[in-house]
Order: C-alpha cells, then structure tokens, then sequence
C-alpha cells in the first residue's frame, strides 16, 4: 500500500467534510457518494488481515505462512531479519516495528549487563535516561518515579517535555531508515494514566489534571513525530486508546499513517452492554477514515467465543476499505498469528456505505454477501437478502436428474427475519457453487450455476 498523502488541514474540519457525505448513507447509499473527495475512489474491499506479532520471534514456518496472509505485520525492533525476509516474501507487505512512546524500560532485554539493549521496546533506553536524563522520568506529587501496575519494570516517562520528544523522535526515525522498516507502531498513546497508575502527576491537583496534562502532551509529541515520519517517507501508527471519549482524537492522531483500535468491538459492562465502538463519535471517525481510503485501520477484537468473533469481523466489515485490517486476539500476549474463519468468508467489495436501520443496526452488501451487526444492549430483528447463507455452509444438494421431462426451479420463500441477539452479528455470503441439471431425452439441460 502506497504512503498516505494527507493534505495538512484541520482534523477536525476534515472529519466533519466527510461525516457530511457519510451522512446521507445511514440507510444505505453508493459508496462513491461518501468517497467523492477523490477520484477514483478506492475500492472498500473486506477486512484484510494483520498479526500482532510482539509477543515472541516469530519462527521460519510463521514468517512464511504471514507473507501469504496478512496485509500488516508488526514485529519487536530486534526481528530486523523476520522483516527483510517478510519483505523479500512479499513486498507489498507492510511491516511496522513496535515502539512504546510512554515508558521506558529495564527488563531483561531492554537492559542487559547493565546496557541498554542494541534494539529497544521504546524511544529511549532506560540506562541512556538514567545517566544522561533523569528528568525524563515522570514523577508523582511526593517525586516518585511512576512504575506501572501489572507491567514491571515499565517507567511512564515526560511525554508533555519537547526535549523528550525530538530525542525519542530522532532516535526512532534514524532506527526505521537504517533498517528497513516501512513505519511504527507507537504504543501507549493513552487517554488516561489510571489503567497503569494511581499516581497523580508532580505538578498538577489531581487524576483529572494529570490525564490532560498526559493528552496534551501526547496530541504535541504525535504532531512532532508525525511530520518527521512523513519527511521520511514512513508511517506512524499510534495504539490511541478510548477515543469515545475525546471527539477528534482518533483523526487528529492517525493522520499520519492510520491508527490501532486495541479493543475494537468491546462490550461495555462487563460483557452484558452494546458495542462500546459505536458509542459517541469514534464509529463516525472509523467510518470518515475508512471511506477516505488514505491510511491504516488496524483493529483489534479480543474474542472468547464466537460471538465476540462474529461482532468483530462483521464490525470491521462496516469499515471495509482498502486500507481496514482486522484480527482477533485469542490471548492477552499476542503469541499466537491470529487467523479466524470468517476471513475467508468472501464478501467481496462493498457495494454501498454501511447503513443504520431505524432499531439501531447496521448493515452493510457487498459483492459476495451481506452483514449486519447490533451494537445496542437488546435483541433486535433484521431481514436478510434472500438467497444468501452462513459462511461454511454445504453445498446445497443438486436436483435429482431422474426425471425426463424438464422441471423449474421452485420459487424461493421470502427470507425469515433474523434475531440478533445483543452485541452480535450476522455474515452472509452466497451459497457454494452448485449445477442443477435436468434430462430431456438424451441431452443433458444445464440449470443455473450458482457461482461464488
């Protein structure tokens, strides 16, 4: 996929451009409506598929198998060698090498011998701070350094310090262009430092003056790095984190390259409320990022059952773009290459925007099949597009060829409506291939050929 080429105006207004177009599409409209930015317009294509790959070097026979799979592939900065084999693979193989914008760290790994490591989790090595900088470690009101809770030996750094940020810039800029990298995935561009610390920052009054002072911070130093990746032809694609809550946020911060949903699909309290992507603002934005077709959505949908699995992808399909890539995640280390059934569903290409029924499901058609999904807390009902069947399924059975006298198809039954259950979804493609045939004489009559 080609470097995106964003034109350097406000998020903010862009994304309303666009949600104008959009706008008209909550019932369902040519996408190329909601795509006339540009011409021509990009084909919205189903979810492609990525790995996650940071949670161990990956083997010979995995790099093999992703270099067939996946579009985007994100790997720790020490599989230099992973990378260029994926590269040599594939080339049109995006792969990104992960760094941390928000800590340092002092694990084994990270330091060594008393030495930061040669290729590093984050910008900046712990040792090289410690020495050089130790006014880059944040501090809580009592001057404590901020250790994360359930992540040892992770440190929350100044992120808000214009120093902090051009050294961490240049140091992971120079790293990708020595390298061979395509871009970055930049972790830990959070909304809040309460999923990691209590602590309360030197200098402000309290929790709610800390996350701001964290965001602004953050909003500044994406701004920094960003246009340094793009000088360098690369892309920088920030983790950024419950974008719900903040309108703009997640179009500010993944202009330079697209931008990582980590709990895409999540389903508010405790598992027994909607779909927390479709609340506020954030499907909007996914939506206006989408259908401009420019930059990478990469989305992540923790599954523990099919449910989970089948509100994801088809949640992800709602985004279809050339540029949205969907994967599951079976375990919170990220050590399996992800795949999941449904992407070899074979929607197709979208044919119209994504459409919101009036009892607040959306649905989407496309080449090869049909979705719908119910993001709200309550069952709801949806009548499907005849003709259409659950991914999987057998092949239909032929019509028996004893007969001597040609027959007609029966007529099909108007489709039943469906109940989706909360937080679910539905995917439906067209039926495997199949010939009817019938006898006359002794000539064979070719039927209808049902092909995907």
């Amino acid at each position: 996929m080609p470097k995106a080429t964003l034109i350097r105006e406000h998020p903010v207004a862009r994304l309303t451009a666009v949600l104008v177009l959009l706008a008209g599409c909550l019932t369902g409209c040519d996408a190329s409506a909601a795509q006339g930015i540009s011409a021509p317009p990009p084909k919205p294509l189903a979810p492609c598929a990525w790995w996650y790959g940071i949670g161990k070097p990956p083997t010979a026979d995995e790099i093999e198998l992703a270099a067939r799979r996946y579009d985007v592939v994100v790997l720790n900065a020490d599989q230099t060698a992973a990378m260029r084999r994926l590269h040599q693979l594939n080339p049109r193989l995006k792969v990104l090498v992960y760094k941390d914008l928000s800590s340092t760290r002092n694990y084994p790994g990270a330091v060594d011998g008393g030495r930061d490591a040669a290729f590093l989790p984050s910008g900046i090595g712990y040792v090289a701070a410690q020495q050089q900088h130790p006014g880059w470690f944040a501090v809580d009101v009592k001057g404590r350094r901020i250790e994360w809770q359930g992540y040892p030996r992770h440190w929350q750094m100044t992120v808000w310090d214009p120093a902090y940020q051009q050294a961490w810039t240049d140091a992971v800029v120079a790293e990708v262009n020595r390298e061979g990298w395509d871009g970055i995935l930049a972790d830990n561009d959070f909304n809040s430092l309460s999923h990691y610390s209590p602590a309360v920052l030197a200098g402000t009054a309290n929790v709610a003056e800390t996350d701001r002072k964290l965001r602004d911070g953050l909003d500044a130093f994406l701004s920094l790095a960003g246009d340094a990746f793009e000088q360098a032809g690369k892309l920088l694609v920030p983790n950024v984190s419950e974008t719900h809550l903040v309108p703009g946020r997640w179009t500010a911060h993944s202009r330079f390259g697209g931008a990582m949903e980590e709990n895409f699909g999540f389903r508010e309290d405790g598992g027994t409320g909607g779909l927390l992507t479709f609340r506020s603002n954030e499907f909007q934005e996914l939506r206006a990022q989408a259908a401009l077709g420019e930059s990478l959505l990469l989305l992540v949908t923790r599954t523990h059952n099919a449910r989970e699995e089948r509100a994801g992808y088809a949640s992800a399909a709602l985004l279809a773009g050339p540029r949205t890539c969907w994967t599951r995640a079976t375990t919170d280390d990220y050590k399996n290459p992800e795949w999941s059934a449904l992407q070899d569903s074979g929607l197709g290409e979208a044919v119209d925007a994504a459409g919101r029924l009036r009892n607040g499901v959306w649905t989407r058609t496309f080449t090869h099949g049909w979705i719908a999904v119910n993001p709200t807390a309550s069952t709801k009902t949806v009548v499907p597009p005849e003709g259409l069947v659950k991914p999987g399924s057998p092949r239909p059975t032929p019509t028996p060829t004893t007969t001597t006298t040609p027959t007609s198809p029966t007529s099909t039954p108007a489709p039943a409506p469906l109940t989706l259950e909360a937080a679910d979804a539905v995917i439906l493609v067209d039926p495997p291939a199949r010939v009817v045939r019938w006898i006359v004489r002794d000539e064979f009559r070719v039927g209808k050929l049902w092909a995907r």
